[in-house]
């Protein structure tokens, strides 16, 4: 049975360029394996990835062996849930710009996350195209 979406539906994916998801098929899918969870589609902002490597996680420099082409704002990428959490947390407490958090793409972000983040937050945070 195919993985569902946090609206119910079946997983869209999320970015084929750059090529994204633990197994490196597009998709914000779970996987035994996954410690990191990348299970949340979002659109990279400037202030998300500023963020993210003031906290020790480089996404924009490419990485070869990982299959990691480094990212810039306007791509889609699986992320690990704790850290969309994180910069969600850091954003209410420190006040940092809103576009800190990364909008979601609901469509193509796993129901598993649910168990994480409320269906309102999301939907909060929610990509519009």
């Amino acid at each position: 049975m195919p993985e569902q979406n946090v609206l119910g539906g079946e997983l869209a994916t999320c970015s084929t360029d750059p090529t994204t998801g633990f197994e490196r098929d597009g998709c914000c899918g779970t996987h035994p394996d996954d410690r990191g969870r990348h299970e949340l589609c979002a659109v990279m902002t400037d202030e998300f990835l500023t963020f993210s490597k003031e906290r020790g996680n480089d996404l924009v420099t490419p990485r070869p062996t990982l299959q990691f082409p480094g990212l810039s704002p306007g791509d889609r990428w699986c992320l690990c849930l704790g850290r969309w959490v994180e910069a969600l947390e850091a954003t209410r407490a420190e006040r940092l710009p809103e576009t800190t958090v990364p909008p979601v793409i609901l469509e193509a972000t796993n129901e598993s996350v649910l168990d994480s983040v409320d269906m309102e937050t999301l939907e909060a945070h929610a990509y519009d195209s």
